[in-house]
């Protein structure tokens, strides 16, 4: 077992790799990690309405329960909640309402085929500026079972300890 491997250590490398794309991470959806083994990752972006884009700048968004499923050739994320601009006037956004995706026709096609298998959804694992434009990390997961959620936590808590020797020792 490799030092690399704790969470401590993944957390400051993606967090440099993200310095160096220019990529400000906003939210984490740290439950899908947990709940589903991540079997493929995709960058897409997000069809926001005007005072959503200024809510999601400052970090007012929830991902917990979200998910996006398939619908008429286009991809749409529910349950995924904005908060109302604090700052606009009567013309502000519907907070849970369904945002669409971006994605090139192909890539839809290609993840409706894997949806379509048992067992499979897909997740937003993050939602990130890229260059002053909003993106979701979509992930396509497979569900856990309960045994696999303990030995996940049994991970977790070898390499906390591992990481507490090691900076016990130096």
């Amino acid at each position: 077992m490799w030092i690399f491997d704790t969470p401590c250590v993944l957390r400051l490398l993606d967090l440099y790799f993200s310095i160096m794309e220019n990529v400000k991470v906003i939210s984490v959806n740290k439950r899908a990690r947990f709940d589903y083994f991540i079997e493929e990752s995709i960058e897409c972006g997000i069809a926001l309405e005007g005072t959503e884009v200024k809510s999601v700048k400052n970090g007012s968004i929830s991902l917990a329960d979200s998910f996006a499923e398939i619908s008429g050739g286009e991809v749409w994320v529910r349950n995924f909640h904005i908060s109302e601009y604090s700052y606009s006037s009567v013309f502000n956004h519907a907070p849970d309402r369904k945002k669409k995706l971006l994605l090139h026709r192909e890539e839809i096609k290609r993840l409706s085929r894997k949806t379509e298998e048992k067992g499979y959804t897909l997740i937003p694992l993050d939602v990130h500026l890229k260059k002053g434009r909003a993106k979701i990390q979509l992930g396509l997961c497979k569900g856990k079972k309960l045994y696999d959620k303990r030995e996940t936590i049994k991970k977790r808590d070898v390499n906390r300890e591992i990481a507490r020797e090691f900076r016990a020792s130096i």
